[in-house]
């Protein structure tokens, strides 16, 4: 039987930073209102130039180099954005696959926001399970600042833009295979973060009307209130069904949107401050590459070993969630 395997992580951030006292000239707040609320000090954001494929380009090349599996035995590619270099199509992940030269490969882009690096890998573990594919490259990838509305103090704090990449293979070790994946979504609280323009739902009277609704909107309390109760319940529930206790999880993984969610849920599973990866202050949240740029951030600096588990957490607009069980199964 073949099992999915996660070979290798690879991340990019732009080089400009956007700090709190940057947004402070711009809108009404403090760096100490957004440290006290979220835990941000700052975030990335891309030239603009410098497109979502981009990023995911820079991103995969390092997961790629990182496998040791060639370029050319890559048989999918699968994006994760909410911020796509163009509406509808064509998908990111054949402009990035065709930049990377990967030539006639499966591509496509999936939307499920924050929540979108674990759901690219349950595609990725499915294709691989079902003998479909053998390598498959998975991206998160966000340009947030095109979609964010700047002179909205309770969006503008929170978002940055960045790309994070896995390479998941074939193996037959099953101590190398990604354990289990949670994901789940509930389309009644979708009101609750949204992007409202562009789609066959949105009826706009001018050009004006329609290019501000562009924007994410976010009802920020009621957001945060489901946000915990709903990542608390999904951990809980995956550590259970696959009988492994907090202690056995080397390193937690949650989506980077705010400091007080990954704090309410890293208590509620009694998990030690050396359990949790923590990037929300330098990035913000940078939705579906949240994740896979955490990931990478402990492995560049030599704490994300080989066989270590990794519990990952994610939580989204749609409303979408999920969560995984992944050992770290490098083969250099």
């Amino acid at each position: 039987m073949a099992y999915a395997a996660f070979r290798s992580i690879g991340a990019y951030a732009p080089a400009n930073i956007l700090t709190n006292e940057d947004l402070s000239i711009m809108v009404n707040t403090t760096d100490e209102w957004i440290t006290k609320r979220t835990g941000i000090k700052e975030r990335r954001i891309a030239q603009k130039d410098e497109t979502t494929s981009d990023m995911g380009v820079e991103a995969a090349k390092k997961a790629i180099e990182r496998s040791g599996i060639a370029k050319e035995d890559i048989d999918m590619v699968v994006c994760a954005t909410i911020s796509p270099d163009y509406f509808c199509m064509p998908s990111t992940a054949t402009i990035i696959s065709t930049k990377l030269g990967l030539g006639n490969v499966t591509a496509f882009d999936i939307s499920a926001a924050c929540t979108g690096f674990v759901y690219i890998l349950s595609i990725a573990k499915a294709f691989i399970e079902s003998g479909m594919k053998k390598n498959v490259l998975i991206i998160g990838a966000e340009k947030l600042s095109a979609i964010t509305d700047y002179s909205d103090r309770g969006t503008c704090i929170l978002f940055g833009d960045g790309a994070g990449a896995a390479i998941i293979s074939a193996t037959d070790n099953k101590d190398e295979a990604i354990i289990d994946v949670h994901t789940g979504a509930d389309g009644a609280y979708a009101d609750l973060l949204m992007t409202p323009n562009g789609g066959s739902g949105s009826v706009h009277d001018s050009l004006d009307q329609e290019a501000s609704s562009c924007f994410m909107q976010m009802k920020g309390n009621e957001t945060f209130k489901v946000a915990v109760r709903t990542l608390t319940k999904d951990v809980v529930e995956i550590l259970k069904e696959n009988d492994i206790e907090s202690e056995s999880i080397k390193h937690f993984v949650p989506h980077q949107a705010n400091y007080r969610i990954i704090k309410a849920v890293g208590d509620a599973l009694k998990l030690k401050e050396e359990q949790v990866v923590l990037t929300v202050a330098k990035y913000g949240n940078t939705s579906g590459a949240s994740i896979p740029m955490a990931i990478n951030d402990i492995y560049e600096q030599g704490t994300l070993k080989s066989g270590e588990l990794m519990l990952l957490d994610a939580f989204g607009g749609g409303l979408t969630w999920g969560s995984a069980l992944v050992p770290f199964s490098p083969l250099k």
